[in-house]
């Protein structure tokens, strides 16, 4: 079988766009509660707090996967059966809200060709405790699709914004138009690209991009944060518009595919299709290793024959159309795709994604620290001192390496997150990070230094004092025999005396601190040292 005779009997395409919330306060720790009153979006109640007859056996299988503390972060606390009937059930680190307002999404890959119209299975939202992080996820399906334009809409499809425009004013390498669809077909949004002032006039103004129309209405009430949108919640992009994809492709024969299309596919994201492939890129010279997962793939009519391709910003799933197990919704391939596959996709990206935002924050810190402020500096130091808080949190919470103990799950895992290079990016910020804690802890020890010389200093001068009155007695005045009147007159003066003595000592312990350093030192002459006193008691002289 020819490549051009292939077709696409089921495919699936998965969008995941991690994106950055801007909020404030409270709403940091839980930002979809926000939206719970904001329609089309709803709380997604899981599987487990549903009827036990309703729960599936793909959603077992998905739960015994993981490892206890990856169950922990995707589904909450175990319920002991002697938790007190009146304590409320845990929530989990992850929080899922969902709109079902769309029914498909009509695509045209370039002007002039038929429409291609994808179901959505659904779109959701990925919130998680303590971290201004949202995952968008968009699911869709069809049948019966040519393989040249499953390609065109893996490339194509999911980008926030047009990267340039042609000569006709149509934006290239994104689709040609788009049509958000609802149940009884009415068009709900449509794609902007070829308004090309739009997007000019938005960089130009706000010094960052601006999003295509249908994506923008498909994320509200959330507004882009340099828009002039109300919103309930506010964001930004965290990297390059073009989003991670996952996808599923069940074909008559995917032996037939060449190692040209296995290449195209893996990396869609980076590769236009049509476009010659860099046949001495060493990743391309040795692209089984760094993309392939032939765990399943045994190149024989007895099959199976499933390849899984990972590149980090993509994920595929190419398999037999004819094979049952690999079209299986309830325990087979598919299901697996949707949830299994899925969810190690969707931790590989929040990691980067968090990973990100900590960065932003630190980056933000020090444009806000202005260190001549004594305001910006007391900013700084709670703002850093929330970030290492926070990253403590997502250290222990959300960070790890092993998911599973299935060596599929596990392999792909640690192949998604090595492309996207999330141990480095950790280490990265984890050093960040450091660095500002040993800023902070070294400004502290400098404070307390200084406060220690002026306190030895005034202790100094004190001294004096105290030698004085030790020697003479504490009687040199006769008062005992005076008026209380006049007792109360005298007493009011030395307090005020003594109080200015201090005070000025204080005010001056940096430069008593400098006289009693230039008095020790013996290999300075009288005239110096007298020079240094004067310094004490009047200007101070130009160094």
């Amino acid at each position: 079988m020819t490549r051009a005779e292939q077709t696409v009997r089921h495919f699936r395409h998965t969008l995941l766009w991690p994106l950055q919330l801007e909020v404030a306060g409270d709403d940091r720790r839980q930002p979809w509660l926000r939206l719970a009153d904001c329609p089309p979006w709803r709380r997604v109640e899981d599987e487990f707090t549903a009827d036990p007859a309703e729960f599936k056996e793909r959603h077992y299988k998905e739960f015994v996967t993981f490892l206890p503390y990856v169950q922990r972060f995707l589904y909450g606390e175990s319920r002991s059966p002697r938790r007190a009937a009146d304590d409320p059930p845990s929530d989990p680190p992850m929080q899922v809200l969902r709109r079902h307002d769309l029914a498909a999404i009509r695509a045209v890959l370039r002007e002039g060709e038929a429409p291609v119209t994808l179901a959505v299975a659904h779109v959701d939202l990925y919130f998680f405790r303590d971290l201004d992080v949202v995952l968008l996820n968009i699911e869709l399906h069809a049948d019966d699709l040519p393989l040249s334009t499953v390609e065109e809409l893996l490339y194509r499809f999911g980008r926030a914004y047009p990267s340039g425009w042609d000569e006709q004013g149509n934006g290239v390498h994104n689709l040609h138009a788009v049509e958000l669809l609802g149940h009884d077909g009415q068009v709900l949004a449509v794609s902007d690209s070829g308004a090309r002032d739009k997007f000019l006039h938005f960089v130009c103004a706000h010094r960052a991009p601006c999003l295509a129309a249908h994506w923008a209405w498909l994320l509200r009430p959330l507004a882009l944060d340099h828009s002039a949108d109300e919103g309930a919640l506010r964001y930004r992009l965290i990297e390059y518009h073009r989003m991670p994809v996952m996808a599923y492709l069940a074909l008559d024969d995917p032996r037939a595919l060449a190692r040209e299309d296995f290449i195209r596919l893996a990396l869609i994201s980076h590769v236009r299709p049509g476009d010659p492939l860099p046949w001495t890129d060493p990743a391309i010279v040795e692209f089984e290793r760094h993309y392939c997962d032939d765990r399943y793939w045994t190149d024989s009519d007895a099959g199976p024959n499933t390849r899984f391709l990972c590149s980090g910003p993509a994920l595929l799933v190419v398999g037999e159309a004819g094979d049952a197990y690999f079209r299986d919704r309830e325990r087979g391939m598919l299901a697996q795709f949707r949830h299994q596959y899925f969810l190690l996709f969707l931790i590989a990206h929040f990691h980067r994604a968090a990973l990100l935002v900590f960065s932003d924050r630190l980056v933000d810190a020090i444009n806000d620290l202005d260190i001549g402020d004594a305001d910006s500096v007391r900013r700084f130091k709670r703002r850093i001192r929330a970030v290492f808080a926070t990253f403590l949190r997502f250290t222990h919470r959300y960070w790890f390496h092993e998911l599973s103990e299935r060596g599929q799950v596990q392999s792909l895992f640690r192949r998604a997150a090595g492309q996207l290079g999330n141990d480095a990016l950790f280490a990265e910020v984890k050093e960040q990070i450091r660095d500002m804690s040993q800023y902070l802890d070294s400004d502290s020890q400098r404070r307390q230094s200084n406060t220690v010389v002026r306190l030895t200093v005034v202790t100094v001068f004190g001294l004096i004092t105290t030698v004085v009155t030790s020697f003479f007695g504490m009687n040199l005045l006769a008062l005992a025999d005076v008026p209380l009147a006049e007792k109360i007159h005298y007493f009011i003066i030395g307090t005020v005396v003594f109080t200015g003595l201090v005070f000025f000592a204080i005010a001056r312990s940096k430069r008593l601190s400098d006289f009693l350093e230039t008095l020790s030192d013996e290999r300075l002459g009288v005239f110096a040292k007298a020079a240094a006193f004067a310094d004490v008691l009047f200007v101070r002289r130009k160094r």
